[in-house]
This record gives structure tokens, sequence and C-alpha cells, in this order.
């Protein structure tokens, strides 16, 4: 991956303009789209295969006009009035008279109608008119809402105060608030802190901004399609904002430090891609399969909210590798650090020389008593995860935003009704079996009226066709109450008892209900997940450090301060601590902040872990003295970290204080995870932890670590590679090989050398097996165990992809299956390297490559011998001699345009004649290199002199077992 991203990185550099001008297309498409498309946000709680959402279904079936979109309109009589007065009853048919003429109303209910409910309060003073619509909440547009709000003003005119609630008048809009901005602005200060430099600070906010506004284009042009919940762009927002700005942190900080060490710029911005890149990739990696492991807990708005955040932060990381190198490009070395200043001093510090800076005083610190640290950090954030014992979760109570007319809707109802009348239950009823309907729901009734936190039970109401009735029954407590979820659960118990006695089963349901069992499915899902995210991280991390008690520590960590962090959201969000200072009104914790939280605190915890351990261990492969790896990977990387972390705090809490109600809690339990993950546990749990295991710490199995990819994240592989490929640019050759190693490390062939040019011929005479090793090693097949090797200027094993692109294998047919022709040889191969935009092969093609390789053999035929049989593109290969059959051969394999070509030859000494190099001198151009395995006693090439001008190389490969043996 190193090599991909360097090569990324330097592409983007040296063609900054293309890149930059393509991002800014593309920002402009997606934003065109999404606004152009008219994409509405909707918040649809539905939860598929619950009992709740199951009698929602069929209500819509079977009981279709209380299953569209509805809402209230609330009336209040002034102090020592009631609605009952002739004025006000007169202003409130009126209004009913007007509401049911409105297009898109399907039905009105007064409280003075005849099957009005209790929709008049104990005193007289507050009544509602209950509104159903045709369609669902999407279909009722703005124009409908505000003709039923125009209404209100009858009522406001006779003296009473109106105000319209319910689920069509929900806030879905989304945008940035003051606060939000200041977040940004301390952001920027903290990258100007950082970096010394308004330049450079600026780069990280410029690259987050247009992905974030790039990702919300893309999600609002999906809002035209799909059921996109209003929490799921701002979430996007918040969190593609906080990991675009650190992971733009990260990449520059490298580059900046490289330039102040007098790299060349565009090598730099190369390889801070590469290295700093690759972490970004690997934490953007982790943050994105974490989000979208939400989708397994089968709940569609919160997979909706998980897709929208891991888009946004692919976009945040695709911008990091692209966009930033491609402004670094533009800038060139304006960016490095003045000499003298404090950025360059510490660049070019030394480890244990000049003023130690903050993050080596503190490690220093941590490490003269590692287990005191220890024991603090776990006391500390096992003592914020208690209240995380009483968390109680629930969905948000549709109260609305703080003076909107839906929270005045809402608290009308509370105190004329009862603060349950905002969230009544729906009992459906199945009356297929019973012959005494209205008896039997007024005895069903009587029985829901005796359990405790009743306030009221409807009269039954059958639908048209009377197959299916339901009940209204309200609570005497609010919708996100814990006595509310207890009753839900009493008339569940309840539901087989009247079964048995009425032969009619009944199911519980509406949004309250709905909301319950949300909350406990999502209670249900987070230990699972959390599981999931733990064993993830652990298998993550081994692969990337080689070790086991790293990814373990980890993995612990990540626990403590994500439970760290619910606890405290608890404290303040559920019990209230510091409410008003916050301006949040205690009570049930978002159903799905736990799980979103462990989500996306797992990505943020992954990536502060790689970068202060990755110089640990870089720094241990080469000392192996543990303490003193600590310090140095510590020191390097604590004032990145101790930034990117500030940042995150910033952006997150920002949105605290005048956010949206369901963005609160989620920005506050972020930006606490963050503080608690980054300074608590990664900066003074990890090093305290890591010195007391000592060198234990990067222990592995060694059957564990054969089986382990090799994940190269300090970019070690890439230096190698740029160092060989520095090496081979010194000997323009087509063929580079210096001491090297081929086959396995049980069975190694060699050391080797030779150098051959291009346009030449390289002989490998020896036993089948070894020289066919060298071979396919040089084709890029296999990979060198040891030394240096580059075909066409390309390193390997670094560059195998690129070699197998330019090397062709001439595969002799000697055992073609009967009736394959050569016409049919040639085309497959050139089939196969056709580009994507032509249709099939011409048969043109085919007929030349045949009359060349005819004509090559012709002209190697000896001077006075037998003419040689013309063949033609309908001649079966097995009609053709072996001279014959190797010419076509390789012509098929020159049909692909290659640079090399690959022959291995029998073993038999007729297999090689001077008339078989006679002809491969014709046919094989000049511009391309030979590869030919050859048995012991076999004719060389230099029997041709044509191949011999071009110049022969011969290696003698030897496998060390059959050296010894002899």
């Amino acid at each position: 991956m190193a090599l991909l991203l360097h090569r990324i990185g330097r592409f983007a550099y040296r063609r900054a303009w293309l890149v930059i001008v393509t991002w800014v297309l593309a920002l402009g498409a997606l934003l065109g789209a999404g606004l152009g498309l008219g994409g509405q946000l909707q918040d649809s709680f539905a939860i598929p295969g619950t009992e709740s959402q199951t009698a929602i279904d069929q209500l819509a079936a079977v009981f279709p006009q209380t299953a569209g979109a509805s809402a209230k309109a609330v009336v209040e009589a002034p102090d020592g009035e009631t609605v009952d007065s002739p004025d006000a009853r007169a202003a409130i048919e009126e209004m009913e008279a007007e509401l049911e003429d409105l297009d898109g109303v399907a039905s009105v209910l007064g409280p003075f109608d005849e099957y009005a409910g209790d929709q008049i309060s104990g005193d007289e003073r507050t009544a509602y008119i209950q509104i159903q619509f045709d369609g669902q909440v999407t279909d009722v547009t703005p124009e409908m809402l505000d003709a039923v709000t125009a209404t209100g003003e009858i009522g406001e005119e006779a003296g009473l105060d109106v105000a319209f609630g319910g689920d069509v008048f929900q806030e879905t809009s989304f945008g940035l608030t003051v606060t939000e901005i200041f977040g940004v602005l301390f952001a920027a200060v903290v990258l100007i802190i950082t970096f010394g430099s308004l330049l450079s600070a600026g780069m990280p906010l410029l690259t987050a901004l247009v992905g974030v506004g790039a990702a919300s284009g893309g999600i609002l042009m999906v809002a035209a399609f799909a059921t996109v919940s209003s929490t799921a762009p701002m979430l996007a927002v918040m969190i593609g904002l906080a990991v675009g700005i650190d992971y733009a942190l990260f990449i520059l900080s490298r580059h900046r430090n490289q330039l102040a060490r007098g790299a060349d710029p565009e090598d730099s911005a190369a390889e801070a891609v590469a290295t700093a890149g690759g972490a970004v990739v690997f934490a953007g990696l982790t943050v994105i399969i974490a989000l979208l492991g939400l989708l397994v807990v089968g709940i569609p708005f919160l997979s909706v909210m998980g897709v929208a955040a891991a888009f946004a932060v692919l976009i945040a990381v695709i911008g990091a590798v692209t966009l930033l190198p491609a402004l670094l490009g533009v800038f060139g070395r304006k960016l490095a650090p003045k000499p003298g200043s404090r950025a360059h001093r510490r660049a070019n510090a030394a480890d244990d020389g000049g003023k130690p800076t903050m993050g080596r005083r503190w490690v220093d610190l941590v490490l003269k008593a590692p287990v005191v640290f220890v024991v603090l950090v776990v006391g500390l954030l096992g003592a914020a995860a208690i209240p995380a014992a009483s968390l109680d979760l629930n969905l948000p109570n549709n109260a609305g935003e703080p003076g909107s007319t839906q929270r005045e809707a809402y608290e009308m109802i509370e105190n004329g009704f009862g603060p349950g009348y905002n969230g009544p239950l729906i009992i459906t009823v199945d009356i297929t079996q019973t012959t005494d309907i209205f008896d039997d729901l007024d005895a069903i009734g009587a029985q829901l009226a005796e359990l405790d936190d009743v306030a009221y039970v409807g009269d039954g109401l059958p639908n048209e066709t009377v197959d299916t009735a339901i009940i209204q029954v309200v609570p005497e407590s609010a919708p996100d109450t814990p006595e509310t979820k207890a009753l839900v659960e009493e008339i569940r118990e309840l539901a087989p008892s009247i079964e048995e006695e009425f032969g009619t089963p009944i199911a519980v349901t509406g949004y309250t209900a709905v909301a319950i069992d949300i909350s406990n499915r999502l209670a249900d899902a987070l230990i699972p997940f959390a599981l999931i995210v733990v064993g993830l991280s652990i298998v993550l991390l081994l692969m990337v450090f080689r070790s086991v008690f790293v990814p373990i520590k980890a993995a612990l960590g990540f626990l403590l301060s994500a439970f760290g962090a619910i606890g405290v959201t608890v404290a303040i969000f559920q019990w209230g601590w510091f409410a008003d200072l916050l301006h949040i009104e205690p009570g049930p914790i978002l159903s799905f902040l736990p799980i979103l939280l462990m989500a996306v605190l797992f990505g943020l915890a992954m990536d502060y872990e790689v970068f202060l351990v990755s110089g640990m261990r870089e720094e241990f492969v080469k000392t192996k003295e543990p303490r003193s790896s600590i310090v140095h990977g510590f020191q390097h990387a604590a004032r990145v970290v101790t930034a990117a972390a500030l940042i995150m705090f910033f952006v997150f809490f920002a949105f605290v204080p005048e956010g949206s109600g369901v963005i609160k809690g989620i920005a506050f339990a972020l930006a606490v995870g963050v503080v608690f993950d980054a300074f608590l546990v990664r900066m003074t749990l990890v090093p305290a932890a890591m010195a007391l295991a000592g060198k234990a710490a990067w222990w592995l199995p060694a059957w564990l670590a054969k089986r382990l990819p090799d994940v190269d994240i300090e970019g070690e592989g890439l230096r190698a590679h740029l160092e060989q490929e520095e090496w081979a640019a010194a000997r323009p050759a087509a063929i580079n090989v210096d001491e090297a190693v081929f086959g396995l490390a049980e069975r190694p062939i060699g050391p080797l050398e030779v150098e051959v040019p291009a346009g030449g011929v390289l002989a490998v005479r020896g036993e089948p097996v070894d020289r066919r090793v060298v071979a396919a090693t040089l084709a890029g097949r296999l990979a060198p165990v040891s030394g240096r090797v580059a075909v066409q200027g390309t390193p390997l094993p670094s560059g195998q992809g690129r070699v197998m692109r330019q090397v062709a294998m001439a595969e002799v047919a000697s055992d073609a299956p009967t009736g394959t022709t050569v016409g049919e040889l040639i085309a497959a191969r050139l089939d196969a390297t056709r580009p994507w935009y032509r249709l099939g092969v011409s048969g043109g093609q085919v007929r030349d490559w045949t009359e060349g390789a005819a004509r090559a053999l012709a002209a190697g035929a000896p001077a006075g011998a037998e003419p040689v049989a013309r063949f033609d593109v309908d001649t079966p290969l097995a009609a053709l001699g072996a001279e014959a059959r190797t010419v076509v051969a390789v012509a098929a394999a020159l049909a692909e345009r290659p640079k090399l070509v690959v022959l291995d030859l029998d073993d038999e000494p007729s297999g090689a004649s001077p008339a078989l190099w006679a002809a491969l001198a014709a046919l094989v151009p000049a511009t391309v290199t030979l590869i030919v395995g050859l048995g012991i006693a076999s004719s060389t090439p230099d029997a041709s002199p044509a191949l011999a001008a071009r110049g022969i190389r011969t290696l003698e490969p030897v496998s060390r077992s059959l050296e010894a043996r002899r």
C-alpha cells in the first residue's frame, strides 16, 4: 500500500492543477446535484421485525385512514375562560371546517365532534383538533403546512393561543450555527500554534471543508431517492470535518518536518503520503468498517446514518491523499519552516539533545512510575464509567426544538392534559374471531384501564371491513419515561390472556412503542457490537504491529475510554449535571448514541494508537531497547497527536451548546471520548503499560508471524524500494541482478549476479526446477529471497505488478488440445491484453503475427536445407514440428507487446537448434529482451550471430541443496 500511496502522492504533486480542478468539478457536481434534485430529509424510525412495526404495517393495509401523517392543532383559552365558551367554540369549529377543505387533508376530528375522544382537558382550558393527511410525512409539502398553520389565525382572533404539533412539523433541515463556526476557528488556532504558519494551517481546513461539502452534496443527492434522516447529514458534517482536518494534519506535519531537514519537496510530499498517509488510510478504513458495521444491527435509519458518516470519512481520506499533495505541489518550498524557527528547531532536534519538549517531559514523568499512572488512569476512567450502569435509552420524544410551534403544542398538551397525551399507545385488535365486537372491545378496554400508569382508554374503533379495531391508550407518564416502557411491557404480557378469553390477538404500536422497541434492540446489540469492534481492532493491530500485547492493550484502552465517555454523558444528559450551563434538557440518552460512539471512537482511537506506537516499533526494531523506543516514538508523535485530539474536541464540542437535540448528545460523547482516549489512554496508559511489559510488548508467536500479512505502515518496504529504484536507475539495463538469492528460504538458489542489456539475451542453464524458478522471478511471478533484482528499471519484489505487465511468458504448446490452431493460440493472447474499448480481436492482427512467425521460421532454415513447411492461422498446432511450435509460442507472447519474453526449452539437445536461434533472431524485435531456459547440454543462443550481436549473458543457477549433494 505504501508504494501505491507514494505514486499517488507524486502524481498529485506533479499534476497539482489537474487534481485541484478535478476536485472543484466533483464538488460542484455533487453539491449541484444534491441541491438541484431537491431531496427531502425525513426522520423515519421504522424497525422491521418488531411487534410495533408489524402492527403499523398491518394498519396501513387494513386501516389506511390511520396510517397517513397526522398533526394536532392545539388551542388554549386565556386564564379564567374555557374552550367551551360560545366564542371559543365557534372559532374552533370554524378552524375545523377550514381544515377539512384543505387539499391533502383526509379527515379532521374536533373536540366537540360526536366521535371525539378525550380532546378537552379537565379544566376545559385546552383542546386539540386531530388532523389526518392523505399521504405519508414525505408527501406533506411546505405549502400544505402553511395552509394548515394559517387556520390558526381564526383561533387567535377569538383570543385563543394556537400551536401545531405532530410528526409533519418535525424540523428536518440542517445547518451550521455560530458555535460550530467557533469550533472551526478554535481548530484553526490549534493548527496555527502547531505549524507556526498561516499558510500551513489553512491547508487542513481547506481540504476538510471541501470534503465536507462533497459529502453533504452526495447525501442530499441520495435523499432524493431514499429515506435519509435529518441527523445523518449533520453527523456526517461533524465527523467529516473532524477527521478531514486531522488526516491532513498528520500528512502535512510529516511533510514539513522532512522539508525542515532539507528534503526535496516532491520527494517529501510523496513520502509523507506513503507513510503518514498509510496511517491515515488505515485509520479511515477502521472508522469506515466500524460505521458500516451498524448495518448488522438491522435498523434502517441507523444504517443510513452509518453509511452517510462512512461516506464522509471516505471523502476525507481521499482528500488527504490526493487534494492535499496537490496543494503541496502548488506551494512547494513555501511550506518549509524558516531556518531558526521553532518548527525548524523541533524537526532537527536530536532525541537527547537541546531543551526537552513537553512530550519528552511528560513521557519521562510517566516512565518514572508507570504502575502509578496505570492505576490512576484505570481508576479515573472506571469511576467515570459508573453512571453508565443506569443508562436509559430512548428516541427523541417529538417535542421539537425550543421556540418552535411543535414545542409549544407539546407543552400545551402536557400542561393541559398530562405528559402521556403526547405519546399515546395504539392497541390493534384482531376481531375476525369474535361475534360480539363492541362488548368485547369494551371489556378489553376495561382490562387495559386497570393497568398502572394508564390515564385514559378510548373506545374501540373497528375498520370498515370489521376485521381490525384500534384502541387508544394514554399513559400518565411522558413517552420517554421508564414508567411508559413498563406499561408497554405490561400490555404485551396481558396479550395472551386477552387472546385466550376473547379470541382477539392484540399488539401495541404507535410512535412511543416503536421508540421503545428500537431502544431495546439497540441495548441488546450494544455488547455484541462492542465485541465485534474490539475483535476487529485486535486483528488489525496484530497485522500492523506484529505484537500480541499492543492490540490487547489498545482494545482494553478503547473500552475504558468508550464506557467512560458514556458514563459522563449519562451524568450530564440523563442526570442533569451542568445541564443549564450546556443548554441541555435532561432526559433519556439517545438510543443509538452508545453504538454510534463506539463505531466512531474506535477509528479515532486506532488512529492515535498507530501514530504513537508505530514510531516506538520502528525504534525498537533498530535498537531492541524497549524503554528508549517508548521515549523516541512518544516525543516525535506527541505534538501532532495532541493537536489532532484538540481539533477533534473543539469541532465536536462546538455542536453541543446550540446543536439540535439529537446531535448534542452524540457530539458531547465524542468530544469527551476523544479527550479520554487521546490524553488518558494513548498518551498516559499506553507508554506506562508498554514500559511495564518491556520486551514482551513486542512478542509474537512464530507460527502467527508466518500467517499475518505484512502491512508496512511505517514505510520500511517503501524505503527499501526507493533505494533499489535508485540503484537500478544508476545501471540502465533490461535486467540487473546483484547478490540475489532465488527460490525459497529453505531451498535457496544463488547468490547470482548478472546484467543484461536491453534487447539482449539471458540464457538460464541448469536443472528444470532451478532455471524455471529464476525465470519466474525475473518475470515478476515469484519474489526473490534476498539481494537486489531489477527488471526494466523496476525493483523486485516491490514492483512485481509493473514487471508482470512488461513480461510475457511463451508457453510452448507441446501438449495442445487436439484441434487448437495457430490462429486460436495467437488470438487468445491478443484478447487477453486488448484495450477495454475494443470489442474484439482483429483477424488481420492474428494473420500478421502468424505470417511473421512463418517468415521467421523460413529465415532461420539452414542454407540448402529442405524448405520449411508453411502454416497459416488454420493450421493445427499438433501438425507443427517442435521448432515451429516454439516460434509460434514466442509470436503469441510478442502479440502482448512486452519488453521481455520468457521461454523455457526442453532438456533435449535438439530442442535448441541453430535454426531455432536464427528464427528467434528474425522474429524477436531488437528492443525486446529474451530470457531462455536451457538444459546443460543444449545449444546456446550464440549459435546465432544476430543474437550474439545483441549481447548474450548466461546464468547457471544451482540450488544449495543440489550443490551440497554434488
